[in-house]
């Protein structure tokens, strides 16, 4: 159950698994990684692979895409998967939910879901879902999670000029955005909380566990008796979600950009939420 952080390989032959989770790739924003994703598809295949949503940012999109050739390319290689035999369900999330309109149905051998009941190899059910439902911002004040996500965005692009700086002074490589996410109270407590909101919906289907995304932050661990399971995201973590063949999860980080303050961050939010609960 515990997580696994991989760097790339030069290996040639792909990593079998039984599934892949992805979720939060954000393809159209200049933050997405999308090269690290390809190289990540280039080196794991899966029987089934769940998009677990944000694939698509088309809160970007709409104020206008950057969307490179790699971009493509991610869409391009997921589609070969299909037609080579792969199984794909795709969960839209809060910022492709335009998507949802389609669900239900069935696109070239891709499956589009609201949220999905995945088993495992050995047996366990689980809830899968991108989990913004269970957002309290997103569900009382649309405006305001527009408002934090330029402000995030902004955060992630002071990164660059950020490292620049510290490149030249012989400093290694610090995250803005991952700092604030993992320092700052209030956001750990919103982490907290929206854990335990999903996991309850969890326990309320009945299921072993949930896997789900939206607050890009991977996570593998016990929440009362469900397990919980965040697939993170392609544009500060590079983190997937692996099924093994004998039902054993792995969380992948496949590009090693995060910090080490932000890789420890499940301390950390146990640590305040516990800190919280107690004030």
């Amino acid at each position: 159950m515990n997580a696994t952080h991989t760097m790339k390989s030069s290996f040639s032959a792909p990593r079998r698994c039984r599934t892949i989770f992805i979720s939060d790739v954000h393809l159209g924003t200049r933050t997405s990684q999308a090269d690290s994703l390809l190289d990540f598809l280039k080196h794991h295949d899966a029987d089934t692979i769940y998009l677990v949503g944000d694939i698509i940012d088309f809160w970007k999109v709409r104020r206008g895409p950057h969307w490179p050739q790699a971009h493509n390319d991610v869409i391009q290689k997921l589609l070969r998967r299909v037609r080579r035999g792969n199984r794909l369900v795709f969960i839209p999330g809060n910022h492709d939910e335009s998507l949802r309109s389609f669900i239900g149905m069935h696109f070239g051998g891709i499956e589009v879901l609201r949220n999905t009941i995945h088993r495992t190899a050995d047996g366990k059910d689980y809830l899968v879902t991108h989990g913004d439902e269970f957002d309290v911002v997103i569900r009382s004040a649309k405006w305001l999670a527009f408002l934090g996500d330029r402000g995030y965005e902004f955060a992630l692009w002071l990164n660059n000029p950020l490292n620049w700086v510290r490149k030249h002074l012989g400093l290694g490589y610090w995250s803005l955005s991952a700092y604030l996410k993992y320092s700052v109270k209030s956001a750990v407590n919103f982490i907290g909380a929206f854990e335990d909101a999903v996991s309850a919906e969890a326990k309320r289907s009945g299921a072993y566990g949930v896997i789900c995304g939206h607050i890009h932050h991977a996570s593998d661990r016990r929440i009362d008796d469900i397990h919980y399971l965040n697939c993170g995201d392609w544009v500060e973590s590079c983190t997937a979600l692996l099924e093994h063949e004998d039902g054993r999860f792995e969380i992948v980080r496949w590009r090693q950009t995060v910090p080490v303050k932000a890789l420890a961050a499940p301390d950390l939010v146990e640590q305040m939420h516990r800190e919280g609960a107690g004030a």
